[in-house]
């Protein structure tokens, strides 16, 4: 799931039944990107979190459920004051059933009346998934005060006004 990395990282490591949440890069062309390269928007790769959650306190359908929460659906070109294609909104999924959970989920939220225009997440198949440099894992615990300037960027304000 991506978005802004340090952003995604807490709603899903503060939940029950997930077990590690890492941050990373996906879905470019050039084989262990660094975060310096991932946001020139050169490689093509996303921010992205990678979830290992236990199905029997969680669901993969609970985990999409969180994503959407966090983000703001229907913004192509970014997630709040982070701009750029390295920081658009994706699911990526790694199997059929998956793909058919999120475009269920989608589609029920486009369905809501939630918003005004279109949904545009992307659900694309998953790709190899490389580790961000370690500063990047669990940035709102390493960096609390840069991560709340992070949050009140807009996030907070449209978490609240549409969710």
């Amino acid at each position: 799931m991506s978005g802004c990395f340090w952003c995604m990282v807490k709603p899903f490591d503060t939940y029950p039944g997930i077990e590690k949440v890492e941050s990373g890069y996906t879905g470019g062309h050039v084989a262990n990107p660094t975060y310096e390269q991932v946001k020139t928007g050169t490689t093509g790769h996303t921010e992205a979190v990678r979830i290992t959650f236990d199905p029997t306190v969680v669901s993969y359908a609970d985990l999409v459920e969180i994503y959407w929460h966090q983000t703001d659906p229907i913004d192509a070109m970014g997630q709040f004051q982070d701009r750029g294609d390295n920081c658009r909104p994706v699911i990526f999924v790694k199997d059929d059933e998956r793909r058919q959970i999120a475009e269920r989920s989608k589609q029920r939220l486009a369905e809501s009346g939630l918003f005004d225009r279109p949904i545009v997440t992307q659900i694309e198949d998953a790709q190899p998934f490389y580790s961000a440099e370690d500063y990047h894992q669990q940035f709102y615990k390493k960096n609390p005060a840069r991560f709340a300037m992070e949050e009140v960027g807009g996030r907070e304000q449209f978490k609240r006004d549409h969710w």
